[in-house]
């Protein structure tokens, strides 16, 4: 029995949606991360970039379960001594929430230059309206999380 491989020439690439309107940020980020490696596809390998286009839509409504919205901050750090700085998931919420969407995704993608590469096939929008309809995106249906 042989392992069907795929190879950069052969891969296609599909356009999806995710909706993140009353979803948590993290599973939204999640199920993003697995479709820009393309493991949800039957011909997935490690080695090669087969995975496809995910336009998020919606990431103003996104959830932040718990206190994350008052106690998550987001760092960064200079390299100059005193060069801290930390902003709130809050004040990131109510002006940049693809940024936030953004920087989850990039957290849980690996560290290496493919899944750099994959990263640029990311399209964030805070509201409904994206500008990819000539793409032709397919909804992408994900878990509402819960006991399902």
């Amino acid at each position: 029995m042989s392992t069907t491989l795929a190879r950069k020439d052969t891969v296609s690439r599909n356009w999806y949606i995710l909706d993140a309107a009353g979803i948590p940020l993290g599973r939204t980020a999640t199920e993003a991360a697995n479709i820009l490696r393309g493991k949800h596809k039957a011909d997935y390998t490690p080695n090669v970039d087969c995975g496809d286009f995910v336009i998020v839509i919606n990431c103003a409504d996104a959830v932040l379960t718990g206190n994350k919205l008052e106690q998550k901050f987001y760092r960064r750090h200079s390299g100059w001594v005193g060069g801290l700085k930390e902003t709130s998931y809050k004040r990131i919420m109510e002006t940049k929430p693809e940024f936030a969407m953004t920087q989850a995704v990039k957290g849980m993608m690996s560290k290496n230059t493919r899944d750099r590469g994959a990263l640029k096939r990311l399209r964030v929008f805070p509201g409904a309206e994206h500008i990819h309809e000539a793409q032709k995106p397919v909804v992408w249906t994900q878990n509402k999380g819960g006991d399902e």
